[in-house]
């Protein structure tokens, strides 16, 4: 097992970029944030290497969207950046050091787009009140169900091979269907 500082500290990009996507879905619902780290040097098992502390909305749905919104965000981020160079590399055999670092870079901010179980636990408390619509629930109970799943799965590297996925093999999947 190798400790979770440890793998922050090596996709540390990912972390920030995880963070910003809480930030970027706060801003875009108005709420106020009160704090952000985007990184910190020295996580423990209660304080994670980044966190955004914001206003709740009153909105389950919008709620669920600031808890999600890393997934969608990393996502993107990672595979735009890491598509240039997982191309020149495992398309066409050739790279040099910077294909490397934009491919490092990419899965790094990939395999930090699963929201983690305190995002889950944010989401589940804001869908769990009374008047939140029975829709609303009815979609969203599954979603922190699959949260904690992806959660657990980091345990066997899921994380990992989701940035690899989306920042080496996706790229190759897209240029294959376009071509």
């Amino acid at each position: 097992m190798i400790p979770g500082f440890l793998v922050a500290w090596a996709t540390f990009p990912g972390v920030v970029v995880h963070e910003l996507a809480h930030a970027i879905m706060c801003r875009l619902f108005g709420l106020h944030i009160y704090e952000v780290k985007y990184f910190r040097l020295v996580p423990s098992f209660r304080q994670p290497a980044g966190y955004v502390i914001h206003q709740p909305s009153t909105k389950a749905w919008q709620n669920a969207l600031v808890g999600i919104g890393p997934f969608f965000v990393n996502t993107i981020v990672g595979a735009i950046i890491a598509a240039p160079a997982a191309l020149t590399v495992l398309q066409f055999g050739g790279g040099d050091w910077l294909d490397f670092v934009l491919i490092w870079l990419g899965v790094s901010i990939a395999m930090h787009a699963f929201p983690s179980t305190g995002d889950a636990r944010s989401i589940w408390h804001s869908v769990s009140a009374r008047k939140t619509s029975v829709l609303t629930k009815i979609l969203t109970a599954p979603l922190v169900g699959v949260i904690y799943i992806g959660a657990l799965g980091s345990i066997l590297w899921l994380d990992v091979f989701y940035g690899i996925l989306v920042a080496g093999f996706l790229p190759r999947l897209i240029v294959r269907l376009l071509a």
